[in-house]
């Protein structure tokens, strides 16, 4: 056999493969497109359509001030931010279910979602400007997952050092819950304690601005692409370290620089959008349905995964009642019976 010669088989799956990012990039285009049309302000699609072309210089603007309004300032910077961070979750989920060699993991296992909650909840406290909710919530998420690195280095040992960072992560997650809950406690219950727990559950109400939107990109970019890089490190990690040192990787090295990148997205998403769970479980379970456990192909599917999820929810958040859902409620709930659906599924090539 020549040595680029491929396995039998082999096409067929990366044929699926491709046709399933495909699919999955046809499917956010058109679920992007329709969300513009969601919301308590009805946009035709002539409206959309003429906003749109006098935006690329191709018709004179519209008459219709409020649907620009609408549609560029609000709905359009909405949708693009719901489906990065939906990306960026379902891909943090990905790596560190592989690293971790345990499907049962998800984008907080290191206490990112409670330390960037605690920093948030401390800022609206405190009452600081939105920019400064955001950076109390980066840093505390940041500081959460070095607490864990710590904690991991002084007592782990080589054979189990991912157990002890996986029970630091438990333990730190537990404080800054522990303390975010002190702050709701002591929070002014007409004014700081709806906003604390507002933020908590999750919301792109607040987030879908400019300055936020190109934030998320560049981490997404980032992180994204490191992750994408490091995907065949990732199937070869899957397998243990010692298969993966016999293969030449450098198993620290590259379990700090996913570690990293999945912290950085999983941080970034948390103080933009507040925190939103279920979302970096399942959606690469449903991923492995598709492609399996190789991660060559897994990581961008679930990017593509994650962001049509991710934009559908936040459309139910928007149309479901008067006011609007918190994402976090709607993600639990379509997320908890899915998950168990497919744990009944019983595939073993998950465990």
């Amino acid at each position: 056999m020549k040595g680029n010669a491929a396995l039998p088989g082999c096409s067929s799956i990366r044929a699926r493969e491709w046709a399933a990012m495909i699919v999955l990039a046809v499917a956010l285009a058109v679920i992007g497109a329709a969300s513009l049309t969601v919301g308590t302000y009805d946009l035709s699609i002539q409206d959309i359509l003429e906003v749109l072309a006098a935006k690329a210089g191709l018709a004179a603007e519209p008459s219709n001030e409020k649907a620009v309004t609408v549609l560029i300032v609000i709905r359009l910077p909405r949708i693009v931010i719901a489906a990065l961070a939906g990306a960026a979750l379902a891909v943090s989920g990905a790596a560190y279910q592989g690293i971790f060699k345990n499907p049962m993991v998800s984008p907080d296992i290191l206490g990112v979602s409670a330390g960037a909650g605690a920093g948030a909840a401390l800022a609206l406290l405190l009452g600081l400007s939105s920019l400064a909710v955001h950076a109390m919530s980066f840093a505390f998420g940041v500081m959460a997952v070095a607490v864990v690195m710590v904690i991991a280095r002084s007592f782990g040992k080589s054979g189990n050092a991912i157990v002890v960072m996986i029970l630091a992560g438990t333990v730190v997650a537990s404080v800054f819950t522990a303390v975010t809950s002190l702050l709701k406690y002591v929070a002014d219950p007409d004014d700081q304690l709806p906003q604390i727990t507002y933020w908590l559950m999750g919301s792109f109400a607040r987030s879908g601005n400019d300055s936020n939107v190109w934030t998320m990109a560049l981490a997404l970019v980032v992180g994204g692409g490191a992750l994408l890089a490091a995907r065949w490190r990732i199937n070869v990690m899957s397998f243990g370290d010692d298969e993966a040192r016999a293969m030449g990787v450098s198993v620290n090295a590259t379990r700090a620089v996913i570690i990293a990148a999945a912290t950085l997205l999983t941080s970034i998403t948390v103080c933009m959008c507040g925190s939103v769970g279920w979302v970096g479980l399942i959606i690469p379970h449903i991923t492995r349905l598709v492609t399996g456990p190789n991660y060559r192909s897994l990581i961008p599917i679930s990017m593509l995964g994650g962001a049509c999820f991710m934009v559908v929810v936040d459309d139910i958040a928007r149309i479901a009642v008067p006011g609007e859902l918190p994402i976090s409620v709607l993600t639990a709930l379509i997320g908890a019976p899915l998950f168990l659906f497919l744990l009944a599924r019983g595939r073993k090539e998950w465990l």
